[in-house]
């Protein structure tokens, strides 16, 4: 063999070389890029989980705090109920003790009148007499 196709040879042996060696360098800097995406996926992912988790547990805190609420107001409800039976007793109660009085006053003022007929037939005088001028001065 001749020397210039040794070199030729050796020459795209060299060239074959380098292709090969560029192939490998690509193909550790697409494995390095995969891997990097991969973990930058994973890192997502756990922090999306993380996030997940926090949003289900302010869910859950938010159902509790919501059933708390609801219980509250059936109870403040139920509160506001007994307090409008209690007004509406009161309210009946103060109507029958203004007719409690109203007829007290009524009877008062029969007894007032039989007094004041029974001491004025009684007495022969037509003037003032101390105990019915007292009756209608205070009544």
């Amino acid at each position: 063999m001749s020397s210039a196709p040794a070199s030729a040879v050796i020459n795209l042996v060299h060239q074959a070389a380098e292709v090969f060696s560029g192939m490998e360098d690509r193909a550790r800097e697409t494995e390095a890029r995969a891997q990097s995406l991969c973990k930058s996926a994973l890192e997502r992912l756990d922090l999306a989980e993380k996030r997940i988790e926090t949003v289900e547990r302010e869910r859950r805190e938010a159902i509790n705090k919501l059933r708390d609420a609801s219980k509250a107001l059936e109870e403040a409800q139920l509160r506001a109920i007994a307090v409008e039976d209690r007004l509406t007793a009161a309210e009946f109660r103060a109507q029958a003790a203004e007719t409690d009085a109203r007829e007290a006053n009524q009877a008062l003022a029969l007894v007032e009148e039989a007094i004041r007929s029974r001491l004025l037939s009684a007495s022969p005088k037509a003037g003032p007499h101390p105990l019915t001028d007292g009756f209608r001065a205070s009544v």
